[in-house]
């Protein structure tokens, strides 16, 4: 079980499913990169989460409804949880504003079409997991005598095909959704973002131009190593070394040099004094020392 203040984001785990890099950009380093789907696909959730509730016969229909679930570690909010009324003393939940019972019903509403992958099928079974943990559904084929059973299927919305497709919550999809959501805490707990691998589902990552997945993998360090290889430097030119000056040879080479300096200074004539003044100064002029 986790803590309330351990419980991650449950539409993470779209992301993780999708790619695991994704994931650990938007997640761990904080990258967001908006466009024009991720935009449309914003505002159509607003709508949806911003729409009243309403009623209709034998179905009610909650908006936005929180979702938690403290095994899972998931916190977050379904689109649409629709109730449907249970006939007879069937399995259901009971509603404050209803008599009878009633089924609970996930739709998550997407903006694209229907995908290869089960991304989206893991986020909404997701939400039913945390909806049967509010509600104190059981798992598939409880025990006799003990909490309801479980929410058998959901729907995803999407809005280019402007329909329906009905999800089962079979025990492969549950299981696939727990093992996503263990994974997502593994590597939020590790911190280290995957290495970007080239796919086709890359071109329809808003995160293309960020995650990079032409650039080399190598290092920095091996990268220019490999670079300066290629174009083979010309050596550089050997030269004697210097001995270090306080060496007795380095300490024979200074003194030789101060001798050099001042037998120079002593060859350098002194300038002829001429009249009215000094040190080569025209007469007349200031040497400096005399008037």
């Amino acid at each position: 079980m986790f803590d309330e203040d351990d419980l991650r984001p449950l539409s993470a785990l779209q992301h993780l499913v999708f790619c695991e890099r994704q994931c650990a950009l938007i997640h761990i380093e904080q990258v967001w990169v908006e466009n024009r789907f991720t935009a449309e696909g914003r505002l159509l959730h607003e709508r949806v989460d911003h729409d009243k509730g309403e009623s209709r016969g034998d179905l009610r229909i909650a908006r936005g409804l929180p979702l938690r679930s403290l095994r899972l570690g998931l916190v977050g909010k379904a689109d649409v949880v629709e109730f449907h009324r249970v006939e007879g003393d069937g399995p259901g939940v009971t509603l404050d504003d209803a008599s009878g019972r009633w089924q609970p019903y996930p739709v998550e509403y997407k903006r694209g079409k229907p995908k290869i992958h089960r991304a989206d099928e893991v986020q909404l079974c997701a939400q039913a997991l945390c909806l049967e943990e509010m509600l104190q559904f059981s798992p598939l084929n409880p025990p006799r005598g003990t909490l309801q059973p479980a929410i058998h299927e959901g729907a995803l919305y999407y809005g280019q095909k402007r329909r329906r497709q009905v999800v089962p919550f079979d025990q492969e999809l549950r299981t696939l959704t727990e093992n996503a959501a263990r994974r997502f805490h593994e590597l939020l707990a590790a911190g280290k973002t995957p290495v970007a691998v080239r796919e086709p589902k890359c071109e329809q990552c808003s995160l293309l131009h960020v995650c990079l997945p032409d650039a080399p993998h190598a290092s920095a360090r091996s990268y220019l190593a490999d670079l300066l290889g290629k174009s083979s430097p010309r050596p550089p030119e050997k030269s004697s070394p210097r001995p270090p000056p306080f060496s007795k040879e380095g300490k024979k080479e200074e003194e030789g040099e101060q001798d050099e300096d001042a037998r120079r200074r002593r060859e350098v004539p002194f300038p002829p004094l001429k009249k009215g003044g000094q040190g080569g100064f025209p007469e007349g002029g200031q040497g400096g020392f005399l008037p």
